[in-house]
């Protein structure tokens, strides 16, 4: 998959690119801190990837609060 980027109101913004190596470990990591081992995969672009991270740490952080 190509590389492209997207400039909008000065910030610029990735699209189709696949997820980070950072992204991945922490993706990884968080998935199976909430037992949800099926969230993490090694195709996903950077939008899903950031959006599976906010979402298992959401997850966790209201699972810690109990």
């Amino acid at each position: 998959m190509r590389t492209a980027a997207v400039k909008y109101g000065g910030v610029q913004e990735r699209v189709g690119v696949q997820m980070t190596r950072a992204q991945a470990l922490r993706l990884r990591s968080l998935a199976e801190e909430a037992y949800q081992p099926a969230q993490y995969a090694h195709d996903l672009t950077f939008e899903e990837a950031e959006r599976r991270i906010h979402a298992l740490k959401a997850e966790i952080a209201l699972a810690d609060s109990f």
